[in-house]
């Protein structure tokens, strides 16, 4: 899914919701395109995804690192913490649950980036 693109085109945001209800997996990615999404900022889809499309904060993490690294087939060297697999990681600044990440909009909450 796409929910930037929904945002930056003023469109019908996707049934995120009915999806996850059908025990459908779902990828979230921001679709960065000058024309589409000219959005690089994950946190702000992190956010759209959470308020609009109505899916939990855990949802949208797992829709945007194994599911989504599961969209494009590397789901065995990406998107989770496991042996074997790259360690692309995230270091946040102290927060209270992953819960407030998506509603800190306007806040980078990202200390360091590890790849």
């Amino acid at each position: 899914l796409l929910p930037g693109a929904a945002y930056f085109l003023a469109m019908h945001y996707q049934p995120a919701r009915l999806l996850i209800d059908a025990n459908l997996p779902i990828a979230i990615a921001s679709d960065f395109n000058p024309g589409t999404c000219p959005c690089l900022n994950m946190n702000m889809i992190l956010n759209i995804s959470c308020t609009q499309l109505k899916m939990t904060p855990n949802e949208a993490i797992i829709a945007q690192t194994i599911n989504g690294a599961a969209a494009m087939e590397l789901q065995n060297e990406l998107g989770s913490i496991a042996k074997g697999k790259k360690a692309n990681l995230l270091l946040t600044k102290p927060v209270p649950s992953v819960e407030y990440l998506p509603y800190a909009l306007g806040s980078n909450w990202i200390e360091r980036v590890f790849i």
